[in-house]
């Protein structure tokens, strides 16, 4: 069977980011304290197992940020996150939290104020509002010191603070040499935000099984199935609202851009899924139909993979880069590089396995009937693979399938294709990359886990 070459596109998307240039710490300087450079590299640790107690309990954690008055709302919110789940994207954040606490150059400053009363970076002061409760009325049963219920009447306050002054932070003179501060810490701020991404990323999976008429998630009935359309909407709708107010706590303005951006991302990922893929050459000259036939392939790739960054990687890139910003690297530093090139190749490399999947019909028992892709009208991978290698899929393509008989034909193109072990290839590209721009990192336990992490998105089978 003839092997395609990859798209110079394609290609393109998987360099690695200009060189940043940063400074050379010695080994010394990589361990984590207490720990001896004669112990490094570290050991391949399993990052789900890692941090197993810290995910669980930040699940459970994170319920009561979803209580509502009504009582209806409160259990749609609730719903997948009592489900298991890969936390994946929270997984990311706390693994680059460690692998990176202590090197940005206002860590210090951080680490203040997760410590200082009033300073705002304490885990009993991410709850507080930065506004009245009784001007929020937002009443959350679980938080009902900081929240409040509405009043018909509502009468003026002497003026006062609402919150304590924030006390004064005075940097040190001299900073010493960036090092690891713990194999183990992690910022309360961070530990919200991996809550927050969770939150946001929970929030979506509602709204997009509405938009796919998805009966079930993860072999258990879908939250339309179980609520309905309208309460599923809805309650996404609240999960990203409480998702927001935390967001607005964490007290650093780039994180809120960062993180509130990927709201818009989602949202053009989805439109942008919609968007009619054009397979037809418009000339009869044989030459010219082969060369439209390769541009528009190319087209079809180039708004698969923009829709791919923007509804998966999006999250776990900014998500990872917003972890490393809270441990107080800025502007400059190379660690936030780092996590923003990690989380979008991993994410692409993530969905591509995802799409690979789709096509397994061993997922149905998961609740992802083989073709449901397909059966959706979606062209991803595999099926644009088998397109470049079987033309007539155009046709399949540009009807988005809707004919009788289409997926069927759709699928068994894709298996007489080189399409599923192309798609497989380019997955490991990205994950290959993802893991390459870890090396600037000082060796620790997270970052090892990280490595293996993106064997894992290559190897899993649901």
């Amino acid at each position: 069977m003839r092997r395609w070459p990859s798209p110079r596109h394609l290609e393109a998307v998987v360099r690695p980011p200009p060189t940043i240039i940063s400074r050379k710490y010695s080994a010394e300087a990589h361990a984590a304290p207490g720990t001896s450079a004669a112990l490094l590299p570290f050991p391949k640790p399993d990052p789900f197992k890692l941090l197993a107690p810290q995910l669980s309990e930040l699940r459970l954690s994170l319920l009561s940020l979803l209580e509502s008055g009504h009582p209806s709302l409160s259990q749609i919110t609730r719903y997948y996150f009592l489900h298991p789940s890969k936390q994946i994207r929270p997984l990311i954040v706390l693994l680059f939290s460690r692998a990176t606490n202590g090197l940005g150059r206002e860590w210090e400053k951080k680490l203040w104020e997760s410590e200082r009363e009033g300073a705002g970076g304490r885990a009993e002061e991410l709850d507080q509002p930065l506004t009245r409760p009784d001007v929020l009325n937002d009443w959350n049963p679980a938080m009902p010191t900081n929240t409040a219920n509405f009043n018909t009447v509502f009468s003026l306050r002497p003026l006062a603070p609402h919150r304590p002054l924030v006390p004064t932070y005075s940097a040190p003179k001299h900073r010493a040499p960036p090092k690891l501060y713990s194999p183990t810490y992690v910022l309360p701020t961070q530990t919200r935000l991996a809550q927050i991404v969770e939150m946001m990323h929970t929030a979506s999976l509602l709204h997009d099984d509405v938009i796919d008429e998805s009966s079930l998630r993860r072999g258990s009935p879908s939250a339309p199935a179980a609520f309905g359309n309208k309460l599923s909407v809805l309650g996404g709708n609240f999960v990203l609202g409480r998702a927001s107010g935390a967001l607005s706590r964490l007290g650093d303005p780039e994180v809120t851009d960062l993180i509130a951006s990927v709201l818009s991302n989602l949202v053009e990922g989805e439109i942008l899924q919609t968007k009619e893929v054009r397979t037809n050459a418009e000339t009869k000259k044989e030459g010219d139909v082969k060369g439209e036939h390769t541009v528009r392939c190319k087209d079809a790739w180039n708004i698969y993979l923009q829709k791919t960054y923007l509804k998966t990687a999006s999250l776990m890139a900014k998500g990872a880069r917003a972890a490393v910003t809270l441990g107080g690297c800025k502007e400059g530093e190379i660690w936030r590089e780092i996590a923003y090139a990690y989380g979008r190749n991993l994410g692409i490399a993530f969905q591509l396995v995802d799409d690979i999947l789709d096509y397994d019909s061993a997922s149905a028992t998961l609740g992802k009937p083989g073709g449901a892709d397909l059966q959706l009208g979606l062209a991803t991978g595999p099926a644009l693979y088998a397109w470049e290698e079987h033309p007539e899929m155009g046709e399949l393509i540009q009807r988005k399938f809707e004919k009788a008989g289409d997926v069927g034909q759709a699928r068994d193109y894709v298996s007489r294709s080189s399409a599923l072990q192309r798609t497989r290839e380019l997955a490991q590209r990205y994950a290959d990359k993802a893991k390459e721009v870890l090396s600037e990192l000082p060796e620790s336990e997270a970052k090892s886990a990280l490595e293996v992490l993106t064997e894992r998105v290559i190897g899993r089978k649901s």
